[in-house]
């Protein structure tokens, strides 16, 4: 199972830099980061509400899930 974080993608269509992002919704831009590249474990329900609401969109614009081939 792997979860894909689009938040660039939100990002790059409401043009706006990470930084930014960051400052509005109070979490670092390390952190920011760490979300953005999938390396996140957990997502508090307020960061997701948070990010959401700065780019008005919707969860499911920013994650995906796609299932691991079988071999």
């Amino acid at each position: 199972m792997t979860i894909v974080v689009n938040l660039d993608v939100m990002l790059a269509k409401r043009k706006m830099k990470s930084n930014q992002l960051a400052s509005q919704i109070g979490i670092t831009e390390q952190n920011l980061s760490i979300l953005k590249t999938g390396k996140a474990r957990a997502v508090r329900l307020t960061t997701l509400d948070a990010i959401c609401e700065a780019l008005d969109c919707q969860p499911g614009d920013l994650l995906e899930y796609k299932r691991d081939r079988e071999q």
